[in-house]
């Protein structure tokens, strides 16, 4: 998250200083052009007219470009922390089971019972993946551990594609 965070602070401020920097490069083309304009003619008067145009609808476009691009990311950059909290839930809720089976909890103890129940879907897919040593009522779960891992890729590859999404297009 704090990467994120970074990475958004960043974006806004090259975001800035690049509308800074057009800002001023368009003042000083606008000077010249207010200059040179006493001296036109009526037809070139024209020409400059629809030239700053031009410019002044570029400008406004690139605005609201910049906003929207700056929306879509603070909305992705929400969504990616929803998605921070629901795995670190999963992985805290993965741990302790870990834990419970290793310290050979009773099973029929209602907090086993309703670890067990939030954890049973999502250790389904891993239940008998690997044989898991044992000794009397403790057991460790080598499948819960691989169920952690993959847990953790998907996370970081759900991240990966929402700072895909969110990364600022650029054209060349």
């Amino acid at each position: 998250m704090v990467e994120d965070e970074k990475l958004a602070i960043d974006e806004s401020r090259r975001i800035a200083d690049h509308s800074r920097v057009k800002g001023a490069v368009r003042g000083e083309v606008n000077e010249r052009i207010a200059e040179r304009a006493d001296r036109l003619d009526p037809v070139d008067r024209a020409q400059t007219d629809a030239v700053a145009e031009q410019f002044r609808h570029k400008a406004v476009a690139e605005v609201v470009e910049t906003e929207t691009e700056i929306d879509r990311a603070r909305g992705i950059a929400r969504i990616s922390q929803v998605v921070d909290y629901l795995f670190y839930l999963i992985y805290a809720f993965i741990g302790l089971m870990i834990l419970l089976d290793l310290m050979g909890a009773n099973r029929n103890a209602g907090f086993y019972r309703f670890v067990n129940g939030i954890t049973r879907p999502l250790l389904a897919p891993f239940r008998g993946l690997i044989d898991d040593p044992a000794a009397s009522q403790m057991r460790f779960r080598l499948s819960y551990i691989v169920a952690l891992i993959a847990y953790i890729i998907l996370h970081l590859a759900i991240n990966g594609l929402l700072r895909l999404i969110a990364h600022r297009r650029t054209t060349v």
